[in-house]
């Protein structure tokens, strides 16, 4: 960085400790992961120089034809990876990834939408009252059994026949267990509607076969590009061919102008990345490692929303130790994990304070950690947990946590 150094050194020192913090630090972040080398480099590219709106062979500026290129790479490799028939790599985030489906598919202020709540697993943009998607639509909300905490195929079914929405949402943001999207898609098809699938938390474990995929099953599918994934924070969608067009002017001109072509290089490499038979293997290995990591928390007395892990997160419902997901996310960070607190099934505090916590391990499976680091980094959460306001506790751990984290690079190769 020796020409941030010297134009901005408030900037590069701030990335320094950023950097240092990820190296010393565990990140357990369900939603966030760390690039390779290669991704990274793209992002910051010269790509960033140029506007090139519109899609490849017909765009609205000269001088694009690597664009086209970069762009064409993108789309081929994530239809590839998943199996769809077409693919739009343009939008800047999951979210306008799903803005772009809702324009497509119904009328604001007048068509109903039926998703997942967010207090209960799903995202902000399927229809809280304080996202756009709230805001717009008429929205109905499911949720889980909560007695099981999972979801009611049953009970969704009979909540659309009542609301005949005009598009079901599937997927989420904090839902443990594995989502059966054909009996949402027969659902749809009971009552009409669109269904679009949501697996920006879980893509790498779609693509992998780890967990069933939605591609080709329902109308739309949208994704992330980090999280699992493993590629830069950027948004996606796959629908089938009869689609695409109504899809494409959604994303342009519908919803947003020039695209990020740095960014869409960087998802290229990823997605090239995903292709690799290794990475099959490493989102094998996130469910190993989660699935480990459960066993030793629900081992030392926590309880975990569902009872349990199918994919790369788990929910700490934290009620019976008498602490906030905010208290024990403090806690936590100040011993050098980086957690976020969570609303849990039959919450009764502020999305700000919550009464659990989400914890995932894409990130610390890119670092090369596997079950025995998992059984390490049970215990130290635990400690913490049971210990919040234990200083001597906290800062034990924190020196076991940089010993843990110098072992392990954060760059995958």
């Amino acid at each position: 960085m020796s020409n941030l150094e010297k134009v901005d050194p408030e900037i590069a020192a701030v990335i320094r400790r950023e950097q240092d913090r990820q190296l010393r630090g565990l990140e357990l972040i369900a939603s966030e992961n760390l690039v390779s080398r290669a991704v990274l480099e793209a992002m910051g590219s010269i790509l960033t120089n140029k506007y090139a709106e519109g899609y490849p062979g017909k765009r609205y500026y000269g001088g694009c034809e690597f664009y086209d290129i970069a762009e064409n790479l993108a789309r081929d490799r994530m239809k590839q990876l998943f199996g769809a028939q077409h693919a739009n790599v343009q939008p800047h985030s999951g979210t306008q990834a799903n803005m772009a489906i809702y324009f497509a598919t119904m009328e604001c202020n007048k068509d109903r939408m039926l998703s997942m709540s967010l207090t209960q697993g799903g995202h902000l943009s399927h229809g809280s009252p304080v996202s756009f998607s709230g805001k717009m639509y008429q929205v109905h909300q499911y949720g889980v059994d909560l007695e099981s905490e999972t979801l009611d195929y049953g009970k969704v079914g009979e909540l659309a026949h009542a609301v005949k929405p005009k598009m079901i949402v599937c997927g989420a943001s904090a839902y443990p267990r594995e989502i059966d999207f054909r009996a949402f898609m027969e659902i749809a098809e009971s009552v009409g509607a669109y269904c679009m699938a949501d697996i920006a938390h879980i893509a790498g474990l779609c693509a992998s076969g780890i967990h069933n995929s939605p591609v080709g099953v329902v109308h739309f599918t949208t994704t992330t590009t980090h999280k699992t994934l493993r590629g830069p924070r950027g948004g996606a969608i796959m629908c089938n061919q009869e689609y695409a067009t109504m899809v494409d002017k959604a994303v342009f001109p519908g919803m947003q102008g020039g695209p990020l072509m740095n960014t869409i290089a960087a998802k290229a490499v990823c997605l090239k990345e995903a292709l690799r038979p290794s990475f099959k293997e490493y989102n094998r290995q996130i469910v190993k490692n989660a699935k480990v990591l459960a066993q030793v928390l629900l081992d030392a007395g926590l309880r975990l929303v569902s009872g349990g892990t199918d994919n790369h997160l788990m929910l700490i419902d934290l009620t019976r130790q008498g602490l906030t997901g905010l208290e024990a996310e403090t806690a936590l960070g100040k011993a050098g994990i980086t957690v976020n607190k969570n609303t849990i099934p039959r919450e009764t505090k502020s999305p700000f304070v919550t009464s659990g916590l989400r914890i995932g391990t894409p990130a610390v499976t890119t670092r090369g950690m596997k079950e025995q680091e998992m059984q390490m980094i049970g215990d130290l959460i635990t400690r913490v947990i049971f210990h919040p306001q234990d200083a001597g506790v906290l800062s034990a751990v924190h020196r076991e946590v940089s010993e843990l984290a110098g072992k392990f690079p954060i760059y995958p190769e």
